[in-house]
């Protein structure tokens, strides 16, 4: 992969390249390890941005998890409308059997629905590829593509969730881990910027 022009975002002994939550994401035996005290729902950001790219990760997750990643986010506010968030969702809990299509793992919130049933079991670690260029953007999850489209044309009569989303126009951001108070872990994460 190095060959190919990829780069560890993270070196599996520290957050440097990192900005953000750093209390409730640490670095642990090769790994960035989520365990959120008071039920944090901190982010942990990339130190720089990035446009177009392949990014490149392993996440473990725990029974009823959810987080995100953010793209072409900025610091301030909430990366699933001021940016974008990709979720990562334990699919399989209860507590989630009511969501929307478009709240699933993988899917781009509140954008585009990710198709269903091929995450790991919970405790397993899981393999994600994300492509973004432009407006086009590519999931694909355990080897199976579990999103592929236009995050412009699937919004052009009005996004899923019906809420404003001026990350859209973005395409340059920070890339980040979005808490939402859950454990679980992440691994290898890599990316290639694409020119």
């Amino acid at each position: 992969e190095k060959a190919e022009g990829f780069q560890l975002l993270f070196n599996g002994r520290n957050l440097d390249n990192w900005q953000g939550n750093k209390i409730d994401y640490v670095a642990e035996d090769g790994m960035i390890v989520v365990s959120p005290k008071e039920g944090s729902h901190g982010n942990l950001y990339t130190d720089k941005e990035y446009s177009d790219f392949v990014f490149r990760f392993e996440f473990q997750l725990t029974p009823g998890a959810n987080n995100g990643l953010g793209i072409h986010a900025p610091l301030e506010g909430d990366a699933a409308y001021v940016g974008k968030e990709l979720q990562i969702l334990d699919n399989t809990a209860d507590i989630y059997k009511d969501l929307q299509p478009y709240q699933y793992h993988g899917s781009v919130y509140g954008i585009i629905a990710a198709k269903r049933e091929f995450l790991k079991p919970v405790g397993e670690w899981n393999y994600q590829e994300v492509v973004v260029k432009g407006d086009d953007i590519k999931i694909t999850l355990n080897g199976t593509v579990i999103v592929e489209g236009n995050m412009k044309a699937a919004s052009k009569k009005g996004t899923a969730d019906h809420k404003e989303h001026p990350g859209l126009l973005r395409h340059k951001g920070y890339i980040g881990f979005l808490g939402h108070g859950s454990e679980l872990k992440f691994k290898n994460i890599r990316i290639k910027e694409l020119k």
